[in-house]
């Protein structure tokens, strides 16, 4: 299986997997460069995968529809192009011959959706649109942290290797937030400096992988005392339990949205 970030808008990217025959792509918000990379690699589109309803992740899927007659699938729950087939957590989709989980992640909006593979003799992969991002994830635009808290740590909890392929190239803004959270973790400071040594070459950042995100995002760490503590000293009074996990995201959350 080949795994292709194509760059749209000015930080999307529209993962395309494809086994040189046939293809399939995520969050298509642009036509233009799936039909481009299917052009180039001769494949023909088999299916597009949809984690939720905004328009940058939704804006090409009639013009790639009408050019390939590709399956669409995306979210139940939210208001989808028509044709789209719903699904709900716990369903299965095959494509490419992969199976897909599908997870129930809502909090940056309220039905979003993510999808995990196993690949045989590959890393997993995960499609999590703007619920995970490398080093933060989603603002909360119709969710709530509780649930973004609860969506993120069923993400955390999947294997340490897998690949997380997340719809912007937000890396370096991200790290520079999660240094100011916590300055003292080696691990994110060394892995800054891989993310900028790749920006300045215009490559990407991504995929991550769980077992990292787990060492350097502060949304994955709110249990963690140096992040609670952080969290806690923005908090308003300084009234926030650093104990609660709910309210250091909640902080975290507005913070970053402010920074």
């Amino acid at each position: 299986m080949n795994l292709l970030p194509l760059p749209a808008f000015s930080d999307n990217y529209i993962w395309m997997l494809h086994d040189a025959g046939q293809a399939l792509v995520i969050d298509p918000g642009d036509a233009a460069p799936v039909l481009q990379a299917l052009d180039r690699l001769g494949l023909q589109l088999q299916a597009i995968l949809v984690t939720h309803h905004h328009s940058d992740h939704v804006g090409g899927i009639a013009a790639l529809c009408a050019a390939t007659g590709a399956t669409v699938y995306g979210p139940a729950r939210e208001a989808m192009p028509a044709g789209t087939l719903p699904l709900h957590g716990g369903q299965q989709v095959k494509a490419l011959g992969l199976s897909f989980a599908v997870l129930d992640v809502p909090g940056h909006t309220a039905g979003h959706i993510a999808y995990y593979a196993n690949v045989p003799e590959q890393a997993p992969l995960l499609f999590c649109g703007d619920t995970l991002f490398s080093g933060g994830c989603g603002r909360l635009f119709e969710g709530t942290p509780a649930q973004m808290l609860a969506s993120l740590d069923a993400l955390a909890a999947l294997p340490t290797d897998t690949r997380v392929c997340c719809a912007h190239e937000y890396t370096l803004s991200n790290l520079q937030f999660a240094r100011t959270v916590e300055p003292d973790n080696a691990e994110l400071a060394q892995y800054q400096q891989q993310c900028q040594a790749l920006r300045a070459q215009q490559q990407p950042t991504l995929p991550s992988h769980i077992g990292l995100e787990q060492q350097i995002n502060p949304f994955l760490r709110c249990r963690v005392p140096a992040v609670a503590a952080a969290a806690q000293a923005q908090a308003p009074s300084s009234c926030l339990n650093p104990d609660d996990a709910v309210a250091v995201l909640a902080t975290l959350r507005e913070w970053k949205n402010n920074f």
